[in-house]
């Protein structure tokens, strides 16, 4: 297995912006916010359950571990005009064996509120930026399972293309789950560069 490719994997960054959202490391208050969206049914809808406030706070303790241990993560999302946390947009090293691993997974989770206002896309693209500009990884990979077509059309607006032989049956979730089955999406430095600078694949809410 071939570990995870970046120039440098340099510069640890505590804070992100873009037009709307802070994206920022995690503080005390963000864990009650979080716990009750991971206790939504909606929200949950592609994960194999809701959690129960112990499996949140442990998810968010493995957050900041992740941060400590790689110098990047997934970052708080707080919306600026109120300053609220409202989620989480951020990179991750897939930490379960499959075929298309080692390698850094961008992920997103919103409270249901700010659902179809374009903020998971504008966060993920500046999240891109960072993973290829100033972590110097050569591609990043994303993955849901096939009916979440809300998640889909964010990673299709990033310029993530789908890898239909990379389509798995992820480790974690039961054998025989009706979610066990992902897609998998993926976009490398080069491709993203072009539709940067073309302004095509990454135009969009």
């Amino acid at each position: 297995m071939q570990p995870i490719q970046s120039d440098s994997l340099r510069g640890v960054i505590e804070e992100l912006a873009t037009k709307r959202l802070t994206l920022r490391r995690w503080q005390a208050s963000d864990r009650e916010p979080f716990r009750r969206m991971n206790a939504d049914v909606q929200i949950m809808e592609f994960m194999p359950s809701r959690l129960t406030p112990e499996e949140s706070g442990r998810i968010a303790d493995r957050i900041e571990a992740h941060f400590e241990e790689h110098g990047f993560g997934l970052f708080a999302a707080e919306y600026r005009e109120n300053r609220r946390f409202i989620g989480f947009i951020g990179l991750a090293v897939v930490n379960f064996v499959a075929a298309f691993t080692p390698c850094v997974e961008i992920g997103w989770r919103l409270d249901r509120e700010y659902w179809g206002y374009g903020l998971a896309t504008e966060g993920a693209r500046e999240v891109l930026r960072y993973a290829f500009e100033s972590l110097g990884l050569n591609e990043v990979v994303s993955f849901t399972v096939p009916t979440n077509l809300r998640s889909r059309g964010v990673m299709e607006r990033l310029g993530m293309m789908r890898d239909c032989d990379a389509d798995f049956e992820h480790p974690k979730v039961p054998e025989g789950h009706a979610l066990r089955h992902h897609v998998l999406y993926r976009i490398d430095r080069e491709t993203w560069r072009q539709a940067t600078d073309g302004g095509d694949a990454l135009s969009g809410q």
